[in-house]
């Protein structure tokens, strides 16, 4: 199975379990993304969610070039962007705190998927980026709405959008996009930082996280993360795009 849910002491993780493809999101790791949610949005014995992916060596490479490369037009690419950005905007949204453990690389959808969390805790190893321009597209799952609405200083994240470079857990904290950084395994670190979330009763989490929602729904954040799903799969069907993804997969 390409993805893995367990759900225990209040916990609830959602792992992407395709370490052989660094994690990249397929078909089928979306269905399971949606499962996961249907199963803890309105679940009020789980205090915190969890998103990561299996091994050490990557946190999720984004969407699955071999697989998405079959996508030629915006019409037939809108609906895997639209799905995912649909899906972030309810990771985002979910009524209790929602961490990333960033335990390796994360590039392009997977900077998307973490960012849609809460909280993020990366490995002092991980390198990380949003390198959707280096394939003449932008960010399609809602990244760039949701650092421009969590970040608030535009050039910041303009440049960090722009450049599309890759950076070190180290640039990442100074950045502000990396909450902490854990040495060591992903599950100790994951403990280490829920010791002290623990300690503040789960109510108070949920209450300060209705508070962000509040205000994310009055800023008609689900509407902009799909429209930026759309302008993503006008730049997917260009010559540009499919030119670099085609060497991209012959290099492989």
């Amino acid at each position: 199975m390409s993805y893995t849910i367990h759900i225990d002491n209040g916990i609830a993780t959602f792992t992407i379990d395709r370490p052989e493809m660094r994690n990249a999101v397929n078909h089928a790791v979306i269905e399971g993304l949606e499962q996961f949610l249907n199963q803890i949005e309105d679940n009020l014995d789980v205090s915190f969610a969890v998103i990561t992916g299996a091994g050490d060596r990557a946190f999720c490479s984004g969407g699955d070039l071999a697989e998405f490369h079959g996508f030629r037009t915006a019409d037939e690419a809108f609906p895997m962007l639209s799905k995912m950005a649909g899906l972030l905007y309810r990771v985002a949204t979910l009524p209790m705190p929602v961490i990333a453990v960033v335990n390796g690389a994360a590039v392009g959808g997977g900077c998307e998927i973490a960012t849609a969390c809460d909280y993020r805790l990366v490995s002092s190893n991980t390198k990380a980026g949003f390198i959707q321009g280096t394939l003449a597209i932008t960010t399609g799952w809602g990244g760039a709405t949701l650092l421009f609405e969590k970040d608030g200083k535009h050039d910041r994240v303009f440049r960090l959008l722009s450049e599309a470079e890759i950076h070190t857990a180290d640039q990442l904290l100074a950045m502000g996009w990396a909450t902490e950084l854990y040495e060591g395994s992903a599950e100790q670190g994951l403990k280490n930082f829920l010791a002290k979330m623990t300690k503040v009763h789960s109510s108070v989490h949920r209450a300060y996280k209705t508070v962000a929602i509040r205000k994310w729904t009055a800023d008609f954040m689900r509407d902009r993360m799909l429209e930026e799903a759309r302008q993503c799969s006008l730049l997917w069907e260009s010559e540009a795009h499919h030119e670099v993804v085609d060497r991209f997969l012959s290099k492989k």
